[in-house]
Order: structure tokens, then sequence, then C-alpha cells
């Protein structure tokens, strides 16, 4: 895994660990590039500013300070009114309140984007007899929020109307395919059918669930409790019936594998089970909220093949895994391009705080989005005194990469870009290894930052001497310096840069073969001087073709953190909850911490961004 906890006091500042290292700085500072309205902190400045963070580390992160230490020992840390309201986000989708999870059945449906969601409106925590929230979109960003679309209700589903899909069929009507878990002793997940109650109504804000419930239980040998979340039904022509994918796992004889099961029907009442299963990975466990598409094989695509995803959210972990692999229907195999890449234990969507992700075809702009829940990394008390719990991710498109074709590209939806305003563009901003630079800007707490870097690459050249072995997780973070990294942002940042900040960075590094390997991560182990907030450092290789410029997108807002790398190979998200860096107390920063190279950005633009605030008037003739 590349994600672990890290405690603050193992997070040194950004600066050199050594003495010598200080005077090589200085004795090797070239001129940094200088924009009149900048403030730049040439390498000599920024050491003998960190120095001094270092001597105040140990007392102010590290080890909080004996009131600071007491506040935990009272049941946690002491947020003010004004902390807990920043953390509320200003463009990600998220209730008014209560507890937010799984995305279900997202549907473009006459006009309108639909999201479902695993919704608890009685409490701040996933609990039983969970419903269905319900909001829609024209544009993926606004959204109006419904009543609850599905409620436990029936026997059949009594103790939570959990994970599921909608399938569109070919006359435009629409089923809805849910998890249903009964009150039995012991209790039982089915899976159960409903329809739009008015099929004209375009905001679809009441549902009939079909009298034949349930329809479709699980297999022999498969625990009461272990087959959830039904993906949405595909056609298959070869025998004219729709297919859906369920995950699952099997426990029998000492094993832990996930699994994966097709079913078929015509009618969506009567299902029958295809023989086999399409997949097993040993060790993986439950997989759950899975999903299976085609990507590839377009006008647009290098190769004419059609690839097929398969992704799972591994129970045992919570992390969304996914793989690319051939889907022989005929066979009812699926088989990943690569065994070592297999799901479960090679590509993620993503390296940090994402979960129970789901996607849908938009036959509108003819493309595949997918958006999982963010959850909170803070601690439970303080979900309580907020009164809400968890966001939904910005929708993101997925497509294959076709100058890989090993890995997906997700990347944000280009309808967020209306949010953009007051863009600043400081593109040629030259860094030297030690340095920092500051980025004035009106707000920090809502940005989009677009950057592009390039090492200088006669300092690349001369560096022989193999760097392997580098891991976000476990290799100290941004503070930890190797001759090509790291380098990056720094958001969230404490104006002092002593204290609270986040950092989102490239490490590259010289292969045993000589080439160059380049790590992507988020930084997260000083962005709150709280204790009871989980911070890591996460992320993951990513790939780099030649010629290629090292490119970054960080969406910035307010208490989520979303990064993209590469054009979105690797993507990352990050909760953090700054005490001090918060409103206009932050700051945003480029940072050089390479100790044996200069770092050029050849494009940063900052857009800072609006709030996705729902105008009433988009919907007027719907209300």
């Amino acid at each position: 895994m590349e994600s672990r906890a890290i405690p603050s006091a193992a997070y040194a500042p950004l600066l050199p660990p050594a003495a010598d290292d200080v005077a090589q700085a200085k004795q090797d500072r070239r001129g940094v590039g200088w924009r009149g309205f900048l403030t730049v902190l040439a390498a000599s400045g920024v050491v003998a500013l960190l120095v001094g963070a270092s001597l105040l580390a140990g007392s102010r992160m590290g080890q909080a300070g004996a009131d600071d230490n007491e506040d935990d020992a009272a049941g946690g840390y002491p947020w003010s009114n004004e902390m807990l309201q920043w953390q509320r986000a200003g463009f990600h989708f998220q209730p008014e309140g209560h507890f937010m999870s799984d995305p279900n059945g997202p549907v473009y449906y006459r006009g309108y984007y639909h999201l479902f969601f695993q919704y608890n409106p009685r409490g701040v925590a996933w609990d039983d007899y969970m419903d269905w929230g319900h909001v829609v979109s024209r544009d993926l960003v606004h959204w109006r929020n419904l009543p609850l679309a599905m409620l436990p209700d029936h026997w059949y589903d009594k103790k939570g109307v959990l994970s599921g899909s909608i399938t569109v069929l070919h006359n435009g009507t629409l089923v809805m395919l849910y998890t249903g878990v009964t009150e039995d002793t012991p209790m039982a997940e089915s899976q159960c059918i409903a329809v739009p109650a008015d099929p004209n109504d375009p905001l679809l804000r009441h549902w009939t669930k079909h009298p034949a419930n349930p329809v479709l239980s699980h297999p022999k040998g498969i625990k009461d409790m272990d087959f959830r979340d039904p993906t949405s039904a595909w056609f298959d022509k070869s025998d004219a019936t729709w297919r859906i994918l369920i995950g699952s796992k099997d426990d029998d004889n000492g094993n832990h594998a996930g699994i994966a099961f097709i079913f078929k029907t015509k009618d969506f009442l009567s299902f029958e089970r295809v023989p086999g299963i399409v997949h097993r990975v040993e060790g993986t466990g439950m997989w759950e909220c899975i999903d299976f598409y085609p990507v590839g094989g377009g006008h647009n695509s290098s190769s004419s093949e059609v690839l097929y995803v398969i992704k799972a959210s591994m129970d045992d972990e919570r992390h969304d895994y996914y793989s690319l692999g051939r889907y022989d229907a005929a066979a009812n195999t699926w088989t990943p391009l690569d065994a070592e890449l297999d799901l479960g234990i090679g590509l993620r969507y993503d390296w940090g705080k994402l979960y129970a992700s789901t996607s849908f075809y938009d036959p509108v702009k003819q493309r595949r989005i997918m958006l999982g829940y963010v959850g909170e990394t803070d601690s439970a008390r303080a979900d309580v005194a907020k009164g809400w719990a968890s966001l939904q991710s910005i929708p993101r498109t997925v497509a294959l990469d076709e100058k890989t074709r090993t890995n997906l590209l997700l990347w944000p939806v280009e309808e967020v870009e209306a949010l953009r305003f007051n863009s600043t563009d400081l593109s040629g901003i030259t860094i030297d290894n030690g340095s920092v630079v500051h980025i004035p800007l009106h707000q920090v707490t809502q940005l989009d930052i677009e950057a592009s870097f390039r090492l200088d690459a006669a300092d690349v050249a001369t560096i022989n001497e193999a760097d392997v072995g580098y891991n976000c997780s476990s290799s100290g973070g941004a503070a930890a310096r190797g001759a090509l990294g790291p380098f990056g942002l720094l958001v969230h940042a404490a104006g002092d840069l002593r204290g609270e900040q986040t950092a989102v960075y490239f490490y590259v590094s010289r292969a045993l073969d000589g080439g160059l390997r380049t790590s992507f991560c988020n930084d997260e182990s000083r962005s709150s001087r709280a204790r009871d907030v989980t911070k890591r450092v996460v992320g993951s290789t990513v790939p780099v073709l030649d010629g290629e410029t090292l490119s970054m997108r960080v969406l910035v807002d307010h208490s989520i953190v979303q990064t993209f790398a590469m054009g979105g190979r690797v993507t990352a998200t990050s909760r953090v909850y700054p005490t001090e860096a918060i409103y206009t107390r932050a700051g945003v920063y480029l940072f050089n911490n390479a100790t044996g190279a200069g770092v050029t950005a050849e494009r940063l633009i900052v857009h800072e961004m609006a709030s996705a605030v729902y105008d009433e008037t988009l919907m007027v003739e719907d209300s």
C-alpha cells in the first residue's frame, strides 16, 4: 500500500538536514526567475527561516504543547466555529447536514444529471437503515436537493437501502437495481428493483419498488452479507439478455479471494447466473461497489481493440482499485493485460481518500463519468460538532490513456472550469534547489491550479547515482531531500512557513538502469496541528513519456485537496483540517527541495474558484 499514517513529529521542516548542505546551497545558488509582483525567497533566506522552524518543530508541531495535550486528553482538538465553518466545501457537492457516503445510480435523464447517494439523515456516521438521497444538476456542478428517493420500508430492505445502479433500457425507460438488507437473524443482502413512479417527471422524484422483490438472492456458497452493489446492465446481443456484475468474496478453506459473478436477465425479474466466476484474485477480500465497462477502440483510439475495466472497492483496506483487461463474453472470463496489475494489487482510481466510486455513460457529451465519496479523516467528535460528514469528489471523466494503453486518465469534467475567475498566469518562474516562491493571490481557499515543471537538463545529466526505493508513503514526504526532488506546490500554508502546510509534489529519481522514475505525492503530515486527525503521505509512481513535462492540476476547496498528475494518470485526494492556515492566514507557494537541480514552472496558471451556489432559476419550469 502507498498510504500510511505519519505522526506530525515525523515531518521535519523543508530544509537541508545538515549544516554542510546549508553552506552548499548558499554557494551554489543561482538566480531565481523574478516577477515584479512576486515575493521570492532565495535559498539562503529560506534556509534561515526554516531552520527557525526546525527549532520550533518539537514544541509546536510535534509535541503540540501542554495545552493541546490537555485538550487531547479531554476528548479531541478544541475546534472553533470559525475552523469548522471553514472546512465546508464551496464547489464539491455535500448535503446540508448529516452523513453521506456511496454515490448511487448516476444517470442522465431528460435534461438532468441525477445523483443518488447513501444518506443517513439521523446522524453523522454510517448506520443501519440507510436511505438514498437525491440531487439533480444541469451541469454536474450546481446541484439541486430533492426529497429522499428510497427509504428502508419493506421487509427485504428494512435494514437499509444499500448501493446500486440505474440502467437505461433501449426505449429510454429506467430500471433501478439496489441491494436491500433484511431484518432477519441473520441479516441477508439481496438484489431488488424499482422504477420511476412517473416516467414523465424529469426530476424522478418518486420511485416504486416492484412487488416481485427481492429479484436475486446470493448464490450457493456465498455468505448472506457478502453479495451487494449490482452494476448497471449491459445488453448482450448473442442471446438478447441484459447482464450485470456483482462482487463478493470466497473465504472457504483458508482463502480470502475477491470474486465477481455475472447474471443475465430478459425482464429484470428473473435472473440466471452465467456459469463460472468471471474473475478472482486471491488475498484481496470482499469486492464491493464493483464496476465494469469498455474503454478504447473508438475513432480517436490508437488501436481498434476494446479493453474492459473492472473496478472494485476493497472492503478490507477501503481503496478503489481498477485493472485493464480483455473480456470474453462467451467464456465468461476477464483476463488482465498485466497480471502484476491485477485487480486489488495494482492500479487505483485515487491514491488518497476516495471510496465506493461508480460511473455512468453520459450520452450528451459521449463520455464516461465517475464519482466517489470522500470521507472525513478528523474525529467523530469533530463531525458531531460540524453536523455533517463526507462529500462527493468532483465528477471525473474516465478514458483510456491512448499513449500508454496501460492505465486510465481521470480528469475533472470540463464544466467545473466555468467557476474560474481572477486567473493569474505566472508561467516561467525558475526555482533553485532549496528555494520557495510565494504566489500572491486574492484568496487561497478555493483554487484550480495548473502547473507544469521541467528539471534543469544540465543538472539532471550530472546525477549519476541511483536513488532507488522512493515511496510516497514511507520515504519522509516533502521534507526528504533527493538530488531531483521533491518540488511542487504548498497549499493551505501558514504565512511564515513555520507551521501548517500541505505539499503536492513530484519526486524524480535515477533508477538502476539509468532511467528516471517519477513519484507524485500529497503530503498531509503537516496539514494540521490537531492530533486527532489522520495525516498521511499518499501517492504513487506515474508514467512519464519522453519529451513530456511534469504536469499537475490541483483543486483546492477548503478541507478537500484533489490532485491530478500527467493528465490524470495518477490522482490523489486529501482531507486537511488546518487550525491556523485558513482564510487570509494561508498562502500558496512554489517550492523546490531538491539538492541537485533547479526546476522551472514552465506553466503556472492559478484560477480562483467561485462557489457552486445553486440557482433556482435554472429549474424553475420543473418546480
